[in-house]
């Protein structure tokens, strides 16, 4: 019924375990997604951080960040995912403050000048079997000729209970980073820039191998789904912001509406009239 993927990324393999009906509207049938405020504002200051580790390790010193926290600003005012928040100026400057303060609480938690990025946003991918797997790094380090994942979050720190859980994207990144270097990092790192927190952990063979047999399985029950049209949602605390809310039976909504629905939507927006 539906096509079958052939690569998950950290953030598929998520979507999919948290709803499958969600995986579907968004990695199947590829509907647009409307940005948030959250969203947003992780990858703002992602792109700040990222502008900042190009530049020499003298140089990065919190005047720096702050310039390219201006910077970042500069190139989302003019893409829709800041466009199409619809910010008046007040709540474009709590916006931005907002992300200058996540900056801030990042420069307390390591000095960056002692970092030795050998990549950012650095694109991995890797086979297994006939799935690929792939993923974007945030940071990739060298310390003390070890590799170091470093992966950055602006929302709230887990409890001690999911922070396995939490590590699990990043352990995704140590298979990667083993299957494209023939090397297993030393650490794999989450910085928590609302809180401050970092969670580090050391992959072991074993972790890294279950990535593979839970990426594996996930991939499989993709494919059943696919072939079934089985895409069944799964309510939980994220209903309340899901960009497919309207076309959930959960909520009343019929998904077999949502790819027309969406089509013409853009079409409205567009202001043509070929019909769907």
């Amino acid at each position: 019924m539906f096509d079958v993927p052939t690569s998950l990324s950290p953030s598929r393999v998520e979507s999919f375990t948290n709803c499958p009906l969600a995986f579907r509207f968004a990695n199947i049938e590829k509907l647009p997604e409307a940005p948030t405020i959250h969203t947003t504002r992780g990858s703002l200051v992602h792109r700040a951080l990222e502008l900042a580790y190009v530049h020499p390790a003298d140089e990065r010193v919190p005047e720096l960040f702050h310039a390219c926290l201006e910077r970042a600003v500069a190139e989302y005012r003019a893409l829709p995912d800041l466009a199409d928040l619809d910010l008046d100026e007040r709540e474009l400057d709590d916006f931005v403050s907002e992300c200058r303060g996540l900056v801030d609480t990042y420069l307390t938690m390591e000095d960056p000048r002692r970092i030795h990025p050998i990549g950012l946003e650095l694109r991995l991918s890797a086979q297994v079997g006939s799935l690929g797997l792939r993923g974007i790094i945030d940071r990739l380090e060298l310390r003390d000729g070890e590799l170091v994942v470093t992966d950055y979050k602006t929302g709230r720190a887990p409890s001690t209970k999911w922070e396995q859980k939490s590590l699990a994207g990043v352990q995704f990144y140590s298979f990667l980073c083993a299957q494209v270097f023939g090397r297993r990092p030393a650490a794999i790192r989450l910085m928590y820039l609302r809180t401050g927190e970092t969670i580090e952990a050391t992959p072991s063979e074993q972790s890294t191998r279950f990535i593979t047999t839970r990426a594996t399985a996930v991939w499989r029950a993709v494919e059943r789904a696919c072939t079934t049209g089985d895409f069944r949602p799964r309510p939980g605390a994220l209903c309340s912001s899901c960009s497919f809310r309207a076309w959930c039976p959960s909520f009343g909504g019929d998904p077999d509406r949502a790819a027309v629905d969406s089509a013409r939507a853009v079409q409205s927006v567009l202001g043509e009239l070929v019909p769907v």
